[in-house]
């Protein structure tokens, strides 16, 4: 079979493309990132097992089409305005995070024998956290917004920069790495890629915008033009000695002050993700099982290293900076992992000849063990914090004048407390306080805090599920709690949060009735077991209401809400 495969290369791709799909539905069974799959799809294509995959020139080609690519997307969002916007947290914790990693990376890779050079790249790759896959989980969770998924934003573009540097620094060894006179050589790949930004630059100043613009009117044309600039950057980095890497990032950063760069990243993702593919493919088939084997000692203790150290420095440093325990917790989750770029990083180390296939493989079997952990971790963060809360206080910094300034808003007591002011809860918000009602709002996200607070509401910035910040809210009096939280896909399970907040309030002595918004039937009947005095069905009483506007020309009441449950009614 092999040999027939190996006969036609369409053949061994669409061998590889079938494998690929049903290694990555086991994968998605077991909610582990495509990244995991892959891998395990170059190791069994590869000659240690089926040795389908052998047409390593087509793949390789493929794979770094792939990288360059990924590259211009990482240039693409390289939103340094973010980084601005938190400021020191992003720049110290993600600086602190790489120097920790980097100094007690080194000294176990020392401690282990591996040698210093070795040592050295191996403590450089586990500073990179994946990008991809932590926007992906946070994304899945609805905390992408939340104040730690903002952090955690800002030191990963932290380590994006750090990465790129250490390219840079790579790609200038290895320049000068083939001539006699090394210095002059790397400093010549620095003039190039100095000229070669320069020309970058003036592109954003003068042509980007009306050439995106004009290109628009026609998004498959877009689209290719942005494939294309993607990989002839790609290819002038090459050859002018500096990589493709590079090159690929300053063609997504001369885009990203374009209106259209969003766009141009949706498109490319799935692009992306295919191209990818061939070199978690490549890298999975290069990899030799005894290798890996013999590296498995050495995995576990630098896949322990990143999966505690990571987070725990982390958690430390904004600890320092005086953020309460829960936002600094679930934000080194995040970094509880390496990347892509880890095993990129790797392979260009090896091309250079600087390490040897060994390390290439430590480093592989590390990334498929803390990405594995790392995705259970980040899913089931607020249980594992739960569980880990009572030993976190050491490292909090109290901080008294800054909590009571965030915790107690202009009035001392309300009718109506919200948690969740987005659309729907804001527009309750907005028709309870016509109605003479004093509302608080809580939520989770900045952007939707700070936007309230401009509609003249009193907000509080927390999370409904944290029990400390529930301890804290002015509730004597409050005649409702209303959780307008989006409902999460998995529908009402015993980890959901609106049941959890419905068990906290109850457990708080809230003397209060609780109203809890659904989607689903089977979601009513589960928070009215767990307690809820009202679901809100926010589609189908919209719905009623369109219903009654539509035949009796009539709006509802303003403070009657259907109740599905056939319990009460939401009325003052």
């Amino acid at each position: 079979m092999a040999e027939a495969i190996s006969g036609y290369i369409f053949y061994e791709i669409a061998a590889l493309l079938v494998l690929a799909a049903t290694i990555g539905f086991v994968g998605l069974l077991a909610h582990q990132p495509l990244i995991v799959a892959f891998i395990a799809v170059g190791i069994i294509a590869g000659p240690s097992v089926l040795d389908i995959a052998r047409s390593d020139e087509h793949i390789d080609l493929l794979a770094e089409l792939g990288i360059a690519l990924l590259l211009f997307l990482v240039g693409l969002k390289l939103d340094l305005k973010l980084v601005r916007t938190l400021g020191p947290v992003a720049l110290l914790t993600g600086l602190g995070q790489v120097i920790f990693t980097t100094i007690f990376g080194f000294l176990i890779g020392m401690a282990l024998g591996l040698g210093a050079i070795t040592s050295l790249y191996v403590a450089v790759a586990l500073t990179f956290s994946s990008t991809i896959i932590i926007v992906k989980l946070l994304s899945d969770k609805r905390e992408i917004d939340s104040l730690h998924g903002r952090i955690a934003l800002g030191f990963l573009i932290v380590q994006d920069i750090v990465v790129v540097m250490a390219m840079i620094v790579l790609s200038g060894i290895g320049a000068g790495a083939g001539g006699d006179n090394t210095v002059a050589d790397v400093l010549l790949v620095f003039a190039y890629g100095a000229a070669m930004l320069a020309g970058v630059l003036v592109f954003v100043r003068y042509l980007a915008n009306p050439l995106v613009e004009r290109l628009s009117r026609a998004p498959e044309l877009l689209v290719s033009f942005a494939i294309g600039w993607a990989a002839l950057l790609a290819a002038l980095g090459h050859f002018m000695g500096f990589g493709k890497e590079l090159g690929g990032l300053l063609a997504g950063v001369s885009l990203a002050s374009t209106p259209f760069r969003e766009a141009i990243a949706a498109r490319l993702a799935s692009l992306r993700d295919f191209l990818l593919l061939f070199f978690f493919i490549g890298l999975g088939s290069a990899l030799d099982l005894s290798v890996l084997g013999d590296n498995v000692l050495a995995a576990l203790i630098f896949s322990a290293f990143v999966l505690i150290g990571n987070p725990l420095i982390v958690l430390v440093i904004m600890g320092a900076m005086g953020y309460r325990k829960r936002t600094g917790f679930l934000a080194g989750l995040t970094v509880a992992q390496i990347s892509e770029f880890s095993l990129i990083f790797m392979a260009m180390g090896l091309a250079l000849g600087h390490v040897a296939e060994g390390a290439l493989g430590l480093v592989t079997l590390v990334g498929l063990i803390t990405i594995a952990a790392s995705t259970y971790m980040i899913t089931y963060s607020h249980q594992l914090y739960a569980l880990l809360e009572p030993v976190l206080g050491i490292f909090e910094r109290r901080m008294e004048e800054h909590v009571d300034e965030d915790m107690l808003p202009r009035a001392r007591r309300f009718d109506v407390v919200i948690f969740g002011v987005g659309r729907y809860g804001l527009g309750i918000a907005r028709e309870l306080q016509k109605a003479g009602k004093r509302v608080l709002g809580v939520d989770f996200s900045p952007v939707a805090v700070r936007y309230a607070r401009e509609q003249g509401f009193d907000v509080v910035f927390g999370d409904a599920t944290d029990p400390e910040l529930l301890g804290h809210l002015p509730l004597t009096g409050t005649q409702w709690a209303v959780s307008a939280v989006p409902e999460h896909d998995t529908g009402i399970t015993h980890d959901d949060p609106r049941r959890g907040l419905v068990h906290a309030l109850r457990d708080l002595r809230f003397e209060g009735r609780i109203a809890v918004s659904a989607h689903s039937e089977e979601a009513v009947r589960g928070l009215q077991e767990a307690g809820a005095d009202l679901v809100l069905m926010p589609y189908r009483d919209a719905a009623t209401q369109a219903a009654s506007l539509v035949f009796d020309g009539t709006p509802p009441s303003d403070f009657e809400t259907a109740d599905p449950s056939g319990q009460k009614e939401f009325s003052s």
